[in-house]
């Protein structure tokens, strides 16, 4: 760089050759954005893989003419083209034409991933934003990590020890964020099986809400408390879990007791009439399936009547305001029909033969 500036007997002293590497970096990643940008402009007007090729040469381009601009300014440009063999390009030349070529296709692979993750996060709607990100941020390092080890390769590196070193450092990551990683894999299972969307209601160990948001460590939930619940994934993955708004209705079940010495049918008929009445008042509330009846069971003071009625797109909401009306419609309803509703009841008594007799406090007195 110095002698194409004429300036081959300078002698740049320690500040100047700082301040000439910021500069050389900040040209180099202005360059690499510009590049970038103009990609995503140009993919739209021509052929996607062809931009990828040309910005990728670009790119590379850029990084080995800032490379050897920083080696000029340190005064180790000769130190480093001897190294890689431009002075013996019949030695090396294979070497370093293979190392672009894995460097430029790996450049464009990474662009294709990324143009089909974009489709699925905003197109498809198969993935949400954040997966989106995060899924194009672990297929760049995985090719990157594959193009470092085929380039390593070709370079007759050996890499006996840095595998035997990655081997060791995973077991000892493992065991020190297990929790971590299982809630990592975690977030891929829901990633790729979808047992629930944002904006679902669902249940999860025993919290029940909104799905605000799934990420690859958590799942974040709005409870209806007022509660900001998150749930690490790997608790997802291995808990049961009840999503409500998936099949777009949910049944509503309120259970009334009747007396046993009540007409059942004719219970029947009075509860059927009130839970049709009520689902006329709502429009979220479904007359198909038509409210229904049925006997439950035999308690111990009643007979067990189940009364279940629809609610489409089912939410927290619309489900209690249901429910309330439903109860206080079936409980006006039975006092209306004279339809009793028994509790248990506990009555005292006393045995004179037992010696025992309950008296009046005021005539011990």
């Amino acid at each position: 760089m110095l002698g194409l500036l004429g300036l081959e007997g300078f002698a740049p002293t320690v500040e100047v050759q700082l301040l000439g590497s910021a500069v050389l970096a900040g040209v180099a990643f202005v360059t690499v954005v510009l590049v970038r940008r103009l990609r995503r402009q140009l993919a739209e007007r021509y052929a996607p893989t062809l931009v990828d090729l040309v910005s990728s040469l670009l790119v590379v381009g850029t990084l080995v003419a800032a490379t050897l601009a920083l080696a000029d300014l340190w005064g180790h440009r000769s130190t480093i083209l001897e190294e890689v063999g431009v002075f013996r390009l019949d030695e090396r030349a294979p070497e370093i034409i293979v190392s672009l070529c894995v460097v430029v296709v790996t450049q464009v692979l990474s662009g294709i991933a990324a143009r089909l993750l974009n489709d699925l996060a905003t197109k498809q709607n198969a993935l949400t934003q954040h997966q989106g990100e995060v899924g194009l941020r672990v297929t760049q390092i995985t090719l990157w990590s594959l193009a470092g080890i085929v380039v390593l390769g070709v370079w007759s590196v050996d890499l006996t020890g840095l595998l035997v070193g990655a081997g060791f450092l995973g077991i000892v990551v493992g065991f020190a964020a297990r929790k971590t990683l299982g809630s990592l894999l975690g977030g891929f299972v829901l990633m790729f099986s979808r047992p629930f969307e944002v904006g679902d209601w669902i249940f999860i160990d025993k919290q029940s809400g909104v799905v605000s948001d799934i990420t690859l460590m958590s799942t974040r939930i709005q409870g209806f408390d007022g509660e900001y619940i998150v749930v690490p994934n790997d608790v997802v993955t291995n808990k049961t879990v009840s999503n409500r708004s998936r099949q777009g209705q949910y049944r509503v079940p309120v259970e009334v007791g009747v007396d046993y010495e009540t007409d059942i049918e004719r219970a029947q008929d009075v509860m059927t009439e009130t839970a049709e009445t009520v689902v006329s008042r709502y429009e979220f509330a479904r007359e198909t399936p038509a409210p229904e009846v049925l006997a439950q069971g035999l308690d111990d003071s009643a007979v067990v009547l189940e009364v279940a009625v629809w609610v489409d797109s089912p939410t927290a909401r619309r489900v209690m305001r249901v429910e309330d009306d439903l109860i206080r419609a079936l409980k006006a309803a039975c006092t209306d029909a004279n339809i009793q509703i028994p509790y248990p009841q506990q009555t005292l008594s006393t045995r004179h033969d037992a010696g025992v007799e309950v008296t009046d406090a005021t005539e011990n007195e």
